[in-house]
């Protein structure tokens, strides 16, 4: 139980970042090279290596190799436990704290 907290816990730090909350928000239109999400950005190449890093380890976002380029995606998957997680700690709930939450 309190792994599921640990690994939401780092999805949820990941992108409480401006920056990495903008790049999962153009990665849910699909994939884009790095060169095409600095763009967006004022930023250095090894800065947005950074937050990519950050966003990868989180298990939200996957990075292929494409030659000297990377490609990175929106992990569907992952995007959609955070959602069921995040629905299931706003919902109020009855009986004792303690009962099993499902995760």
């Amino acid at each position: 139980m309190s792994q599921v907290y640990a690994d939401f816990a780092k999805i949820f730090k990941a992108i409480s970042d401006e920056t990495r909350l903008k790049i999962i928000d153009m990665l849910s239109w699909g994939e884009l090279c790095a060169s095409e999400i600095l763009e967006e950005f004022k930023i250095s190449q090894s800065t947005l290596s950074y937050h990519m890093k950050i966003l990868t380890d989180s298990g939200l976002v996957n990075g292929v190799r494409d030659g000297v380029w990377m490609r990175y995606s929106l992990n569907q998957d992952k995007a959609k436990a955070v959602l069921a997680f995040y629905s299931h700690i706003i919902t109020p709930k009855k009986g004792h704290i303690t009962q099993n939450s499902g995760y």
